[in-house]
């Protein structure tokens, strides 16, 4: 991967997942160029780092979707009762971990369609999932990271929360600090 190539994926990934990388989301979806995304180096550190992992979900028109999480947030969310049993009528089943799951998910994505659960796995409260499904995704009472339909002044902090950790990233890397050191500096300022 060249420096550029290396670069733009970094960028990309601060600007679409910081809120992941830095510990306050389960996970986020990008897409990037199928060719030259290098983005399987990152993979293997992510590994190593945090409970991190990444993968791809999707591959079509010359783009991959890849999926990052963090392991231990996403099995949180995947675990509450509700989202269970939303996820039943969908054939997600109890017997399946977090791992199964997503190739369950990856199994239902087509090129240009997103199965609605999709919102789950991105940490999208069940509620709003479930209202986009009702009403078709029209009527929310706001739109930001995503189609609210209840409790929109928790959405609005968790907005502002998710575009507080893309500053905070993406300002580190501007200073010329490294990718994985810049994660790492960017959760201390967090906290």
């Amino acid at each position: 991967m060249s420096e550029l190539q290396r670069q733009s994926l970094e960028r990309t990934l601060a600007v679409h997942s910081a809120p992941t990388l830095l510990g306050i989301k389960c996970a986020n979806l990008i897409s990037v160029q199928l060719n030259g995304c290098g983005f399987r180096s990152y993979q293997r550190e992510f590994e190593c780092r945090s409970g991190l992992q990444m993968r791809v979900l999707c591959q079509c028109r010359g783009r991959q979707l890849l999926y990052v999480w963090h392991e231990a947030l996403l099995a949180m969310q995947l675990g509450q009762p509700d989202v269970r049993a939303f996820l039943s009528q969908y054939g997600y089943t109890e017997k399946m971990d977090s791992e199964q799951m997503l190739s369950h998910l990856a199994g239902r994505m087509r090129c240009g369609e997103f199965p609605h659960e999709i919102g789950i796995f991105l940490g999208i409260p069940l509620a709003d999932v479930q209202g986009f499904i009702a009403n078709h995704g029209r009527n929310c009472l706001l739109c930001g990271c995503w189609k609210v339909y209840s409790d929109p002044e928790s959405a609005r902090q968790t907005f502002a929360n998710y575009n507080r950790c893309r500053e905070i990233l993406c300002d580190k890397l501007n200073q010329g600090c490294g990718f994985f050191r810049a994660l790492e500096l960017s959760k201390e300022e967090l906290l």
